[in-house]
């Protein structure tokens, strides 16, 4: 019998339940995977392009839903000239399908059982909201603590559920807004807890060095980098 890995690693047609676009700035799927491998907050799942000629472009995205959601939602971020998101934007209704395979990745997952922190910038919050959803769902919120950056409320991913479950939130280029700078940080950090961040390459290593400095022990922090996206985050 297959493992959950093999079978994660396996190609699937999944069908589109639902699309709904952030402003400008993203594409929300809801996806009906076939066979579906239950995911860990934090996992990813890969979607491929097929062109008639046989060209294929594929790109990872972040689960969003909770792992006892039946359907896997995906938060995927318009890029310039990006193939996929691009088609994903312009093109994608319910009712089609895209190829996908997941959930991918162990590193970056949280076991919703040990404290957790989360730090993320942009479209970085996405894997955060499925912790989310899953500590809520498991009645154990207590476990997880989130701090997340924006430029503003309009670029802020999933803004509303974050703010009700009480996320410290900084508006970078808001008036009147903040930054997740060293100070920042050093009161949130916790060395009995996972530190989860996610974001660019430019925040991911500023919220790494912060949390070094404030006595975060390196085993405890793990990181996922986004490619060079920019536009909805700063360094903190």
């Amino acid at each position: 019998m297959a493992t959950d890995a093999q079978r994660a690693a396996i190609w699937r047609d999944a069908r589109v339940v639902d699309v709904r676009h952030h402003g400008d700035i993203a594409v929300i799927l809801r996806l009906e995977v076939p066979d579906r491998v239950v995911h860990r907050p934090g996992q990813h799942y890969v979607l491929r392009l097929r062109a008639e000629d046989g060209y294929t472009a594929s790109r990872s995205y972040s689960t969003v839903s909770a792992p006892s959601d039946d359907l896997v939602e995906l938060y995927v971020e318009k890029v310039p000239d990006g193939e996929v998101s691009g088609f994903v934007s312009e093109v994608v209704e319910p009712g089609d399908e895209l190829e996908c395979r997941g959930p991918i990745g162990r590193w970056f997952a949280w076991d919703g059982r040990t404290p957790a922190l989360g730090i993320g910038g942009g479209s970085g919050v996405a894997p955060l909201v499925s912790m989310l959803r899953h500590a809520q769902e498991t009645g154990h919120p207590e476990l997880l603590s989130l701090a997340v950056s924006a430029w503003t409320d309009e670029h802020l991913p999933y803004r509303e559920e974050l703010e009700a479950a009480g996320a410290l939130i900084a508006r970078s280029r808001q008036k009147g807004g903040s930054r997740l700078d060293a100070a920042v940080i050093g009161a949130i950090a916790d060395p009995g807890a996972t530190a989860f961040v996610c974001g660019s390459a430019r925040f991911t290593l500023a919220m790494e060095s912060y949390l070094q400095a404030a006595g975060q022990p390196d085993a405890s922090i793990r990181v996922e980098r986004f490619g060079p996206t920019g536009g909805t985050e700063d360094d903190g």
